[in-house]
């Protein structure tokens, strides 16, 4: 490993202080998921270290991950949703929801697979453990239709709020279209990011257009 030093010589303590320390092998990290959670290796991932999680564990696994000392995985990187729709030999639930982690102090990165029935598309949130969630969830729930249980504002968040259907679904016509009438204000959105900084938001009723203003006695056209 290089250090940086100052011109006297001396080592910079900050360089010392985020240097990276060495992680678990993936054999090791493997194991340890598989001895404290009972999960097992996508077999769908063959390049990367993947793991299946049953959604009523998700958010107990993801809580250990982030906090294990040995782990550290403090970075949720992306939630992405899969349709396995005519996947090539493919006998499992339709759906699934990975979650791309990361260890910003080991540099561990590890793949946490929810499989997801198409008669029961849910799983928990994670907004409140990661806070990159939000939005990520918001993004596949739009893409894919798959709900997010507890999560604060399940709205679109890609397609326009008047959009029908999930795009990225394979039973999707790619060549539809989907024209939006009216923009969306996201008065609700707003709100919320006011209250959040102390502010009291005042419903003033509906807005009025007002009468038109008369031209004053003896104005010029």
């Amino acid at each position: 490993m290089s250090v940086l030093t100052r011109p006297d010589g001396a080592a910079t303590a900050a360089v010392r202080a985020h240097a990276i320390k060495p992680g678990l092998p993936v054999a090791d990290l493997e194991k340890l998921l598989i001895e404290r959670f009972a999960v097992v290796r996508d077999p769908l991932n063959p390049w990367d270290l993947a793991v299946l999680v049953p959604a009523a564990r998700l958010r107990e696994v993801l809580t250990f991950l982030r906090d294990e000392p040995a782990l550290r995985f403090a970075m949720l990187l992306d939630v992405s949703g899969i349709d396995y729709l005519s996947f090539p030999g493919h006998t499992g639930p339709r759906y699934a929801v990975t979650y791309l982690m990361k260890s910003l102090e080991f540099r561990h990165r590890l793949a946490v697979k929810v499989q997801v029935d198409e008669n029961a598309a849910a799983v928990p949130s994670v907004h409140d453990l990661f806070g990159s969630a939000n939005w990520a969830e918001r993004e596949t729930w739009d893409q894919y239709g798959i709900d997010f249980t507890g999560h604060p504002n399940l709205k679109r968040l890609l397609n326009h709020h008047e959009f029908i259907g999930h795009p990225l679904r394979k039973d999707y016509p790619c060549q539809k279209r989907q024209k939006l009438s009216v923009s969306d204000p996201m008065v609700d959105q707003l709100t919320a990011r006011l209250e959040a900084k102390g502010f009291t938001v005042v419903d003033m009723g509906d807005v009025h257009q007002g009468d038109p203003i008369a031209a004053s006695p003896g104005a010029k056209a």
